[in-house]
C-alpha cells in the first residue's frame, strides 16, 4: 500500500484526510496522465454521502484543467463505473465512495480501462504529485477539458445487467434494504423490470443516513422486518452496492460463505465450474472448506480483499469467488463485486432449481467465529515471535481439526486481528482470549 492509496483507493474522513483540494490533485494528475497523447474521457460516479458532491466537483475540475473530459454518471453503485470503463471508450474511471463506512468518511477508487483497480505505478505517481514532488502545467485554450453529464451511463448498466440475467421473477416477493446508498438508483428498477414484486426499505438518502443502522453491515432491523412479512427473499446492500447479503424468509442472514457454497454446487452440477474450484479468502468459515471437501470441490484461499480474489480468479479463469462479507465476483459477467449481480445470480439459481433459499443452504454448517482486535506496538514483531507462534500451534492442535486460529495484521491500523473458529462460542472465546491476552501482555500499545 502507498502513502495515500490503500487496497481500495484513497479513503478517510471528508475534509480531514480527504478534502476537496486533494480530490482536485487526484483529478489533475489523471487529466494530465491520460491527455499525454490527446484528449481522453474519464468517467466519475458517486455514492450518496454528503461530501460526494463536493469531491465530484473537485475531481472533475482537476481532470478538465489538465486536458481530459470528465463524464459524470451521478449517484450509482461502484460496479457501474467498473462496467463503463471496461466496455465504453473511457481511459479510466473514478468512484467517490467510502463503501460501508459512516457518512462522514469518503474515498476515491480509480479503475483502469479493464474495469479493475488502477495499477500501483499510476497511484505512486499521483502520490508524488500530491506531495509536491512533481510539477504540472494547466492546459489552456482549446486544450481545456469539458465536464459532461452522463446519466445515460446508468441506463446502459441497467440494460446490460438485466440482459445478462434475463430471468422471470413474476410472482416473487422480494424485500430489499438499499442502505440509503447507491442501490437506491438501481436495485428496485432492475428487479421490477424482471417481474418481481418489490418492497424497498432505506431508499431515501439525505447525505447523512447512508449505512446508518441499515444495509448489509447493519441488517438487524431489516431482518426483523422480513420476519413480519411474507417474502421469498430479502436483499441487503452496502453503501456503494458492491456487496450483497441475503436474508431468508425467517430473517436469517445468508452471507458470502453460503452463497459461494450454493454457487459452487450449482456450477459444478451445470458442468461449468472451471478447474472444479471456487476462490475465497483465509477468513472464509471453516464450515465452507469442510463442505466443499465433502462435495469434491476445491477451494483456493487468498489474502483478505476482493482485489486478491479477482487476481486469483483471473489467473486461472475461475468462474466464481468472493468473500464472507458478500463481495462475490462472477468472472463470466464482471471483474469486480456487484451486489445487484450477486442477487440476480442467486435468484437465477432459485428459479432454475425450483428450490428455496433455505433448501439451497442445506449441507453447510457454519462454525461459530470470534474476532478480537489487539492494538500492538509492532505488528511484524508479533508475527515473528517464536513464543506466540508456538502458542498458536498449541491452541490449534487442541481443536483436533474442529476449529482453527488465524492471526493477521490490519492493513491500515496498528492492530493484530485474532480470529478463532470452533464448535461452540465458548471454545472460541477461550482460545481467542488465550492468544490475544498473551499478545497484549508482550506487545500491547
Amino acid at each position: 500500500m502507498g502513502k495515500y492509496f490503500g487496497t481500495d483507493g484513497i479513503r478517510g474522513k471528508a475534509n480531514a484526510e480527504l478534502d476537496a483540494y486533494r480530490a482536485f490533485l487526484v483529478g489533475s494528475y489523471l487529466g494530465y496522465w491520460f491527455s499525454r497523447e490527446g484528449r481522453s474521457k474519464i468517467v466519475i460516479g458517486k455514492d450518496t454521502r454528503l461530501s460526494s458532491d463536493m469531491l465530484e466537483n473537485a475531481l472533475a475540475s482537476g481532470i478538465a484543467a489538465y486536458g481530459c473530459d470528465a463524464y459524470l454518471v451521478g449517484y450509482c453503485p461502484t460496479p457501474v463505473i467498473s462496467y463503463l470503463t471496461r466496455t465504453k471508450d473511457f481511459a479510466c474511471g473514478a468512484m467517490i465512495s467510502a463503501s460501508h463506512n459512516p457518512y462522514y468518511d469518503n474515498g476515491i477508487k480509480i479503475f483502469s480501462r479493464e474495469g479493475i483497480k488502477m495499477t500501483s505505478d499510476v497511484e505512486d505517481r499521483i502520490e508524488e504529485y500530491i506531495d509536491g514532488k512533481v510539477t504540472l502545467e494547466y492546459k489552456t485554450g482549446a486544450d481545456i477539458g469539458r465536464v459532461i453529464r452522463y446519466e445515460e451511463g446508468l441506463e446502459d448498466y441497467l440494460n446490460w445487467i438485466t440482459a445478462e440475467y434475463p430471468i422471470d421473477l413474476s410472482g416473487m416477493k422480494i424485500a430489499m434494504d438499499c442502505a440509503n446508498g447507491s442501490a437506491c438508483f438501481t436495485a428496485e428498477r432492475a428487479l421490477t423490470k424482471l417481474g418481481a414484486e418489490c418492497t424497498v426499505c432505506n431508499n431515501t438518502p439525505d447525505g447523512l443516513n447512508i449505512n446508518t443502522k441499515c444495509g448489509s453491515t447493519h441488517p438487524e432491523a431489516f431482518c426483523e422486518f422480513i420476519k413480519q412479512g411474507k417474502y421469498d427473499l430479502g436483499l441487503t446492500f452496502d453503501g456503494d452496492a458492491d456487496r450483497q447479503i441475503l436474508v431468508t424468509p425467517q430473517g436469517e442472514l445468508v452471507n458470502g460463505d453460503y452463497m459461494l457454497y450454493i454457487c459452487g454446487l450449482y456450477y459444478r452440477d451445470k458442468g461449468v465450474l472451471t478447474n472444479n474450484t471456487i476462490v475465497t479468502t483465509v477468513m472464509a468459515n471453516l464450515g465452507l472448506f469442510k463442505a466443499m471437501e465433502r462435495e469434491g470441490i476445491k477451494v483456493k484461499q487468498t489474502a483478505v480483499g476482493d482485489k486478491y480474489v479477482y487476481e486469483e480468479m483471473a489467473a486461472n479463469n475461475e468462474v466464481v469467488g468472493g468473500e464472507q462479507s458478500g463481495h462475490i465476483i462472477f468472472l463470466r459477467h464482471a471483474v469486480t463485486g456487484d451486489g445487484l449481480m450477486t442477487a440476480l445470480a442467486m435468484l437465477k439459481i432459485i428459479t432454475e432449481t425450483g428450490k428455496t433459499i433455505n433448501e439451497l443452504m442445506e449441507g453447510l454448517r457454519i462454525y461459530p467465529q470470534l474476532l478480537v482486535n489487539v492494538k500492538v506496538s509492532d505488528k511484524n514483531a508479533v508475527l515473528k515471535d517464536d513464543e506466540i507462534n508456538e502458542l498458536i500451534r498449541e491452541v490449534t492442535a487442541s481443536l483436533n481439526g474442529n476449529g482453527r486460529i488465524l492471526v493477521r495484521p490490519s492493513g491500515t491500523e496498528p492492530l493484530l486481528r485474532v480470529m478463532a473458529e470452533a464448535e461452540t462460542d465458548e471454545i472460541c472465546a477461550q482460545v481467542v482470549h488465550r492468544i490475544a491476552d498473551r499478545i497484549r501482555e508482550k506487545y500491547g500499545a
